[in-house]
C-alpha cells in the first residue's frame, strides 16, 4: 500500500466535469487549480478553481491535449495531484507516466492499466486470456488495409470497426457488406487519429440489437475490488450514449452478480486501481461479451451515486490517497432507480448540427429527486472546438416510474435559448412507449422513426403573434402593455420562412394576428423576466423567451424557436436551392478538401469535410457543375457561413 499526502488538486480537464470534480474537492478540504485554453477563459469552472492556468490556444491539440503543458501548469500552480476527469488525457498511460515521473499524484489507475485498457486491441487479448467473455473478431498487431480487408471476410458481415483508442464512437462504424468496408476502415482511421491520436483499429463481429450494460467497479491500493451494479446505456446515438440508467431494466440479481464478478476479474487482472467502467454487450439470450474498460470515471457516474448513496469523486480521492474502499461488496446496496440524458448544443431536425453561438438563458430544473451537472452559464459562448454536451440532466425516483417521468419533467423544465439543443428530441426518447416499457436496446433509434422532435415544425400563427408583440416594444419585460400601437404590421423570419404580420388589440390582453388569408388570437397576461404567461390556441401556459435586439427565442414545449424581426431590413436575394456556392455549416476546422478547380463534379458529392466539436462532417455539392473556384485549404479554421467552393451549375441546370 501506498499513502500519498496531496493538497492540491490540479484538474486537467474542462466543463460539468471539472465543476463536478473542483465541488467534492473542495469540499474534501483539497486546494484546486483550473487549467483553460484561450477559447474557455471566462468558463465556469474557471472561476469555481481556487487557481487556474492558462494552457495555450483554443484547439485541443494545443491545449486540453497537451502533456506538456498540463504539466508546466502543474509545475507553476503547486499541484501536488491531477484528476483526469473523462476524455482528453484520462486514459493517456504517456501523462500517467509523466506524473508519477513528477512526483505527482494521478488520481486514476497506474499507467499501466490505463496503457493496457487503453487499447481495444491488446485489452481484448488481456480480457480473452483472464477468461472473460468476448466478441469474436480481429485484434491483431497487422494493421495494413489487405490485413484488416482479409480478417474483415474471415471474421464475416455485419462487422464493426473501431478505433482500439478512445471511445465516444468516433472512429467507430458498422459495415454490413463489403462494399464500402475499405472507405469506411479509411474513414475510422482518419477520425480516429485526429480525436485520439493513434489510428490502430480492431474488427468485431457485429451483435444487432444488443443491450449496451456497463459495470461500475472501484479497486483500493490494498487490492480490494468491488462493483458497484450496472448502468443500462443502450440509447445511442452514433455509439454515443444519450440515455443512461441504473439499474438496468433487463439485469437481475443473478445476472448481475455474474456480470459484477466478470469486472471484478477483469479488473484485478490488470491490477487496477481507482474508479474503471467494464461495458458489456448484452444479447437477447442473456449471453454477455465484453466490449471494453473505460479506466476513468464514466459521464454517465451521477447514476449509479444515486441508487448507491455515494460520492464517486470522494471515492477516487480517498482511494488515491492510500485509503482503502469505504464499503465491502456485502455493505452496497441498490436503492431506488436513477436515469441520466446528456444536452448537447445541436440542432435534431438538422440532422444534429452541432450548434455555436452565445447562450442567452442557462436556467436548469430544480425539483425532488433532480440533480443537473453542467459547466455553462448565461452569456457563454459555445465554441466550435469541443464536445458539444453542456450539462447532464439526471433525476432519481423511488422506482422506475418515478424516475422517468420526474426527468422528463426536468428536461422540458431546464431552459437554454440561444443555442438549439436536442431537448425536445430527449424528452420525446423518454416519453415513446417502448423506452417506458424498459424494452429499449441499442437499436432503438433505428426504429424511431420520423418523430416530431426530429422535425423543423412550423411556429404557428398565435406564437408567431406572440414574437411580434414582444419584438415590438422593447421595454415589454417593465411594461408590457406599452405597445405603442393597438395596431401593428411586422415581418419576421424563422428559419427558412418569412411571415408578413398584422397584429390587432382588440379588448384587454386580447391580440389578432392575420397573415394573409389566415388569422388566430393570442393573449399575453403577465411577463416575469424571461418568462411570460400567456393564452395559445385556448390553453393558458407559461412560455420561456429571451429578446436580444432584433431577434427572439421562444420555448414553447415543443420545440425552441428563433425567430428575427425583418420589418426594417433591407430585401436580400437568396441562394436558392441547389446553389452553387458551397457554405460552412458551422464553425470549424477544414481537414480534407476532396476537389480541385476544373473538377466535374454532382449533386450530393463530398467537396469538403469539416470537423466541429470533435466529429466530421461532410459538405456536399447542391447541383451538378464544374468547381469554378475553392477558397479553403485542409487546416484552415473557416466561420459559419463562409464560403468555400463555388460550383458553376451546368448549361442544362441553369437553363
Amino acid at each position: 500500500m501506498t499513502t500519498n499526502t496531496f493538497s492540491t488538486v490540479l484538474i486537467a480537464n474542462r466543463g460539468e466535469i471539472a465543476c463536478r470534480v473542483i465541488r467534492t474537492a473542495k469540499d474534501k478540504g483539497y486546494r484546486t487549480v483550473a487549467v483553460f485554453s484561450e477559447a474557455d477563459a471566462g468558463a465556469p469552472h474557471v472561476a469555481l478553481a481556487d487557481k487556474a492556468v492558462c494552457i495555450g490556444a483554443a484547439p485541443v491539440g494545443e491545449s486540453y491535449l497537451s502533456i506538456a503543458n498540463i504539466m508546466e501548469a502543474i509545475k507553476l500552480s503547486g499541484a501536488d495531484a491531477v484528476h483526469p476527469g473523462y476524455g482528453f488525457l484520462s486514459e493517456n498511460a504517456e501523462f500517467a507516466a509523466a506524473c508519477a515521473e513528477a512526483g505527482v499524484v494521478f488520481i486514476g489507475p497506474p499507467s499501466s492499466a490505463v496503457a493496457l485498457m487503453g487499447s481495444k486491441r491488446e485489452s481484448k487479448i488481456a480480457m480473452q486470456a483472464a477468461g472473460v467473455p468476448c466478441i469474436p473478431g480481429y485484434q491483431g498487431a497487422e494493421q495494413d488495409d489487405a490485413t484488416l480487408l482479409a480478417e474483415a471476410e474471415r471474421v464475416g458481415f455485419p462487422l464493426m470497426v473501431k478505433a482500439s483508442a478512445g471511445g465516444g464512437g468516433r472512429g467507430m462504424r458498422l459495415v454490413m457488406d463489403n462494399a464500402d468496408l475499405a472507405e469506411q476502415i479509411r474513414s475510422a482511421r482518419s477520425e480516429a487519429t485526429s480525436a485520439f491520436g493513434s489510428g490502430e483499429l480492431i474488427l468485431e463481429r457485429a451483435i444487432l440489437e444488443p443491450r449496451h450494460v456497463e459495470i461500475q467497479v472501484f479497486a483500493d491500493q490494498q487490492g480490494n475490488v468491488v462493483y458497484l451494479g450496472e448502468r443500462d446505456c443502450s440509447i445511442q446515438r452514433r455509439h454515443q450514449k444519450v440515455v443512461e440508467e441504473a439499474p438496468s431494466p433487463a439485469v437481475d440479481e443473478t445476472l448481475r452478480q455474474r456480470m459484477g464478478e466478470a469486472a471484478v476479474l477483469a479488473a484485478k487482472s490488470c491490477n487496477y486501481v481507482g474508479a474503471g467502467t467494464v461495458e458489456f454487450l448484452l444479447d437477447k439470450d442473456g449471453q454477455f461479451y465484453f466490449l471494453e474498460m473505460n479506466t476513468r470515471l464514466q459521464v454517465e457516474h451521477p447514476v449509479t451515486e444515486l441508487i448507491t448513496g455515494t460520492d464517486l469523486v470522494a471515492w477516487q480521492l480517498d482511494i488515491a490517497a492510500g485509503k482503502p474502499l469505504p464499503l465491502q461488496q456485502n455493505e452496497i446496496t441498490l436503492t431506488g432507480h436513477a436515469m441520466e440524458v446528456r444536452l448537447y448544443a445541436e440542432d435534431a431536425t438538422n440532422n444534429f448540427m452541432p450548434q455555436t453561438g452565445l447562450i442567452q438563458q442557462w436556467q436548469p430544473a430544480t425539483g425532488a429527486g433532480v440533480r443537473v451537472d453542467d459547466g455553462i452559464v448565461s452569456g457563454q459562448e459555445v465554441t466550435p472546438f469541443y464536445d458539444p454536451m453542456l450539462a447532464k440532466v439526471i433525476a432519481w425516483g423511488a422506482d422506475r416510474e418515478e424516475a422517468r417521468r420526474r426527468l422528463i419533467r426536468a428536461v422540458e423544465d431546464s431552459q437554454l435559448t440561444g443555442v438549439h439543443t436536442n431537448k425536445h428530441w430527449l424528452a420525446s426518447i423518454l416519453k415513446h412507449q417502448n423506452f417506458a416499457e424498459g424494452e429499449a436496446t441499442t437499436a432503438f433509434l433505428e426504429h424511431f422513426g420520423q418523430e416530431e422532435s426530429l422535425q423543423a415544425v412550423p411556429a404557428d400563427l398565435g406564437l408567431l403573434g406572440l414574437a411580434g408583440l414582444l419584438l415590438r416594444n422593447p421595454q415589454a419585460a417593465n411594461n408590457w402593455r406599452s405597445t405603442g400601437s393597438s395596431r401593428f404590421t411586422c415581418e419576421l423570419t424563422t428559419g427558412e420562412n418569412k411571415y408578413a404580420l398584422s397584429l390587432t388589440n382588440s379588448v384587454g390582453d386580447l391580440w389578432q394576428v392575420n397573415c394573409g388569408e389566415e388569422s388566430a388570437e393570442f393573449s399575453l397576461h403577465q411577463i416575469d423576466g424571461t418568462q411570460c404567461i400567456c393564452t395559445l390556441n385556448g390553453v393558458r401556459q407559461s412560455i420561456y423567451f429571451t429578446r436580444d435586439k432584433n431577434e427572439i427565442w421562444l420555448d414553447n414545449g415543443r420545440g425552441c424557436y428563433q425567430i428575427s424581426n425583418q420589418t426594417l431590413a433591407p430585401a436580400q436575394a437568396s441562394a436558392g436551392q441547389g446553389s452553387g456556392d458551397l457554405r460552412a455549416s458551422m464553425d470549424g476546422l477544414i481537414v480534407d478538401v476532396l476537389v480541385n478547380e476544373g473538377d466535374t463534379v454532382i449533386q450530393g458529392q463530398t467537396l469538403v469535410v469539416l470537423e466541429a466539436m470533435k466529429m466530421e462532417h461532410p459538405l456536399k455539392a447542391g447541383c451538378d457543375g464544374t468547381v469554378a473556384s475553392l477558397n479553403v485549404n485542409a487546416g484552415e479554421q473557416v466561420k459559419l457561413r463562409q464560403l468555400l467552393v463555388t460550383v458553376a451549375k451546368d448549361d442544362n441546370e441553369a437553363a
